[in-house]
């Protein structure tokens, strides 16, 4: 058997010879979905190498800033989260010291968290989420792009989670970060450069 090299190409410049489009036009697809992971990865390093904080931490904390106090619900239904998966993650920035829950003085049954002057500090100096950034830019894109995105998205997430045999549905949040939401920083495997 011959190995044939194989070349992408954008879409529609195909050359004149036997590439068989179907197959380019998927491996295109499946590299633009790496750069994305890659691009999300890179992000989510950077933001851990030099802050020592990952983007959902990021995200969690970015909703606390500027509230006199605010209940662990209200932050879980701001960010889209589940309760529980932000009580970790407050877990993990109170750990740091970067937020403090005190009891409501009104209500004792509630909890309130607050950044404290270490978690304002980290805001000043960290960098925007990625997804502000990717918001950003999407916002300017025209209606019918941003259409065209999302049904595409829509479709290609139909596509890699629709098989009866996997089980539950996979659930998702609108945070830009890869592998689970509530690890540390900790559990990310980062690269040694020496």
């Amino acid at each position: 058997m011959q190995c044939v090299e194989c070349k992408i190409y954008p879409m529609n410049t195909y050359p004149d010879v036997n590439v068989n489009k179907s197959t380019a036009v998927s491996d295109s697809v499946l590299i633009s979905l790496r750069r994305i992971i890659q691009a999300i990865d890179l992000h989510s390093r950077q933001l851990v190498r030099q802050h020592g904080i990952t983007t959902p931490q990021l995200i969690v904390l970015k909703q606390i800033q500027g509230n006199s106090a605010i209940t662990v619900s209200q932050v879980a239904k701001q960010v889209s989260l589940k309760q529980a998966t932000v009580t970790d993650i407050l877990n993990r920035l109170e750990r740091k010291g970067l937020v403090q829950r005190q009891k409501d003085t009104s209500d004792r049954r509630r909890v309130l968290v607050k950044e404290t002057d270490a978690g304002k500090k980290m805001l000043d100096a960290a960098p925007s989420p990625l997804q502000d950034t990717f918001l950003e830019k999407f916002e300017n894109l025209d209606d019918w792009q941003q259409n065209m995105i999302l049904s595409s998205l829509q479709l290609l997430g139909t596509l890699m989670t629709d098989d009866e045999d996997s089980g539950a549905p996979i659930s998702a949040a609108p945070i830009l970060s890869t592998g689970m939401l509530t690890e540390s920083i900790d559990d990310l495997p980062l690269k040694n450069n020496s």
